[in-house]
């Protein structure tokens, strides 16, 4: 088994393997020229993203900069729209539904490492898919932890650091993330 499909199916990886260095440095390549890109050319930056991400849908607004640490691993639905300066550390997948607002400075984070200082000194690291639900919307300065799943409909409060499952259809905030509102 490759370290790349080690990777995404949420083992124990080495993240120096010359394949994903080299899927890593493509994302580099395509986060830089999106971001140095003309803010007022919509079909090229449209281009980028989607040469960088997937984009499941016919539309998606995504302010410059990004960052994204393979971007092949992302999936973006139809009529998303996000703010300034998001961070995506992708080594496993992140599912974003449709129509989802993402506030500016929002980190989403699949990747983590071991606990045991053993296997960290030995350069091993894995992740934790990320999925976001439908209609969401991320306040600004969200930071999503590895593993995490937010329900459909909900709102997640500015600065939450979200580090458990986030049901549908309500409103939570905090560090940690907790629900504070149901329908």
């Amino acid at each position: 088994m490759t370290e790349k499909e080690k990777m995404l199916r949420g083992e124990l990886y080495r993240a120096s393997d010359p394949q994903l260095a080299a899927e890593h440095k493509r994302s580099l390549r395509l986060c830089k020229e999106y971001n140095d890109a003309d803010p007022e050319d919509d079909a090229n930056l449209d281009r980028i993203i989607r040469e960088l991400v997937n984009v499941e849908g016919k539309t998606i607004t995504v302010k410059q900069p990004v960052r994204f640490d393979y971007g092949s691993n992302t999936y973006f639905g139809d009529g998303d729209y996000i703010n300034y300066g998001l961070m995506v550390l992708d080594v496993c997948e992140v599912r974003i539904g449709d129509d989802v607002l993402v506030g500016p400075g929002v980190q989403i984070i699949t990747a983590t490492h071991p606990v045991d200082a053993a296997e960290r000194a030995r350069g091993l690291e894995y992740g934790k898919p990320v999925s976001i639900g439908d209609h969401v919307w991320l306040g600004a300065g969200v930071i999503i932890c590895p593993g995490v799943t937010i329900g459909e409909n909900t709102t997640i409060g500015a600065g939450s650091v979200v580090t458990k499952d986030i049901p549908a259809n309500c409103v939570a905030v905090g560090n940690p993330c907790r629900v504070i509102k149901k329908p």
